[in-house]
């Protein structure tokens, strides 16, 4: 059986991808901090847990492993601006030292999951070959990363890099600060959909299904056609505008429950608008998405009927980190002797 390392393992696409994994035959190290908990994983004999930090990772880690998919970041805009220092170090940092033990230990591809965003505020249609204008850090982070790793490609080290949309749909590690998963729910839950004016920028979106299926596809892919190669991953007919992916949206929301919804402008206008070619990786690979916004919103309404998910604070990226961090601050403060109420009673004798 082959092996496959993967980082961020317990996240948002990492508990959609690794069960495919197992499924496909391979052995799975799945390396995360789980910040959302280690049960979203599945059990099973092939699956090595591995909680650890990938700005520590262990050189041994690497050995035996044939394929590196290496997720792990802080994953969104306003997180990577509140903490800006980390998504440096985890995004950028941290991916290029691991993009480096992979090669040194002899592991045979290295996929990059990168983002869209990078493209940033753009007038026209961009494919790979376009310029970038990273305008976040999450965005900038990215950008190094593939900047660095790409030169690392050679006929035994097979690097490629994956440009995601805007990624959406039902995960085990459910996320609702995603455009189209946020954007259902409040439809769902209240008959209001809040939407960021003014509505016409640009964002491609890709499910969570589709955006797994791909990596899977570039560990057999011919490595020829994918080595040191840039993908954008989405639909030239995913491309939407946001008010108009609002209106599918409210109108999906109101034929799945039969209730009215209503649309509702906030914000300041987004200018991060891009609309992005997903010509090659269908010339290339010949892959193109199975889903849509309207089969996402679908999947999703049936799961919050059905009571298998719901809007948390765990479901907000950010709001977690800040739960997380809160948390540990009340904790280094209240602990002595080793815990709170619980203490190492030898140690105040």
């Amino acid at each position: 059986m082959e092996t496959v390392l993967v980082t961020g393992a317990g996240g948002y696409i990492g508990t959609v991808l690794v069960p495919k994994l197992l499924k496909k035959g391979y052995k799975v190290k799945a390396i995360d901090r789980y910040f959302f908990g280690k049960e979203k994983l599945p059990k099973n004999e092939n699956l090595e847990i591995i909680k650890e930090d990938t700005r520590k990772l262990n050189e041994d880690l690497f050995k035996d492993v044939d394929y590196v998919i290496d997720l792990v970041a802080i994953s969104n805009d306003p997180s990577g601006e509140l903490f800006n220092e980390a998504t440096l170090q985890i995004n950028y940092e941290s991916r290029v030292r691991t993009a480096k033990l992979s090669k040194k230990y002899g592991v045979k591809r290295y996929i990059l999951p990168s983002s869209c965003s990078i493209y940033g505020f753009q007038e026209d249609i961009v494919d790979e070959t376009s310029p970038t204008n990273p305008l976040t850090t999450y965005a900038k982070a990215n950008e190094k990363a593939e900047q660095n790793i790409l030169p690392l490609a050679d006929d035994n080290f097979v690097v490629t890099v994956m440009r995601q949309s805007t990624v959406f749909g039902y995960s085990p590690r459910m996320r609702f600060d995603l455009a189209i998963n946020g954007m259902t729910y409040g439809a769902w839950k209240t008959g209001k959909l809040p939407l960021m004016r003014d509505g016409s920028q640009y964002r491609p979106m890709v499910h969570v299904q589709d955006t797994t299926d791909v990596m899977i596809l570039l560990l057999t892919a011919d490595k020829e056609k994918i080595n040191g190669q840039i993908f954008n991953v989405g639909g030239d007919d995913l491309n939407y505008q946001i008010g108009k992916l609002g209106e599918i949206v409210a109108k999906t929301v109101e034929n799945e429950t039969g209730k009215k919804v209503e649309i509702e402008w906030y914000g300041d206008p987004d200018h991060r608008s891009y609309r992005v070619s997903f010509k090659k990786i269908k010339k290339i690979l010949g892959w193109e998405p199975k889903w849509n916004a309207e089969s996402g919103v679908k999947e999703i309404v049936s799961k919050l009927e059905k009571g298998e998910v719901d809007k948390t604070t765990e479901t907000i990226t950010l709001n977690w980190y800040k739960e997380l961090e809160k948390w540990f601050n009340i904790i280094e403060e209240l602990k002595m002797y080793g815990g709170i109420l619980n203490i190492d009673v030898d140690k105040i004798l």
